[in-house]
């Protein structure tokens, strides 16, 4: 038995030190690049409710061939945040009240708990960030800027979000933005880009304080009122 032992240990040995025949892989393929800029255009409302985009432009746009194209509108499908239209086309999802209210409450509980969080980990270079993105806002918020605001009003959430230093609280964060974000920058007109900049310097306070409570309060403030004002231009 002993000896049987030992030629298994020393087939396991040779097993291990075997070196195994595969090769690195790209850190990114071209779908991965594709989907990271379908996701950038959804999630900055380049693609606007109501339009639609087929395979063969964002092919050609992007310079790729279909199937990465194919490939990665597959995944967003898949994730909600895109539907197939007609044929080859697809566009940003019907946004009901229903769903809207549904994504509202989701929002506030995780993306309040990510700011929450964030406060506990706040840093003069976080505050600083976010103090360019708020004088981008307002900046934007006088000239009525859609293509300048929406991704500053991003990128100041996100901001907050990855401070708070959890790849799970983002996993969920992620896909939730992409159901709504086509939809913000309809708020443009309505008033509610001059209270977001008010909640967001509230957001940035009460960080600089590491009052984890108050930036959770001003959070869920700065999307209900986005909420609810959306939910009157959709019965509208």
């Amino acid at each position: 038995m002993a000896a049987k032992r030992g030629g298994a240990t020393a087939l396991a040995g040779d097993a291990a030190a075997r070196p195994l025949p595969y090769r690195p892989v790209a850190r990114a393929t071209v779908q991965d690049q594709v989907h990271r800029q379908l996701e950038a255009l959804i999630l900055d409302g380049e693609i606007e409710p109501g339009a639609t985009v087929t395979i063969q432009g964002l092919a050609e746009a992007f310079g790729v061939s279909a199937m990465p194209v194919r490939e990665a509108l597959h995944r967003l499908t898949a994730a909600g945040a895109l539907t197939v239209v007609a044929g080859r086309s697809v566009g940003i999802p019907p946004l009901s009240v229903e769903r809207l209210m549904d994504l509202k409450r989701v929002r506030v509980e995780v993306e309040g708990l990510a700011a929450e969080w964030a406060a506990a980990r706040c840093t003069p270079a976080l505050l600083a960030r976010l103090d360019a993105l708020i004088a981008e806002m307002e900046s934007s918020t006088a000239e009525a800027d859609r293509r300048s605001f929406v991704p500053a009003n991003r990128e100041f959430h996100f901001a907050i979000y990855r401070a708070a230093g959890s790849e799970t609280l983002m996993s969920l964060i992620e896909p939730l933005w992409l159901r709504i974000g086509p939809y913000l920058g309809l708020l443009r007109g309505s008033g509610n880009w001059r209270t977001a900049n008010r909640q967001h310097r509230l957001i940035r306070d009460a960080l600089a304080r590491g009052d984890g409570s108050a930036a959770r309060a001003a959070l869920r403030a700065d999307i209900e009122e986005a909420a609810l004002i959306l939910a009157r231009l959709l019965e509208g």
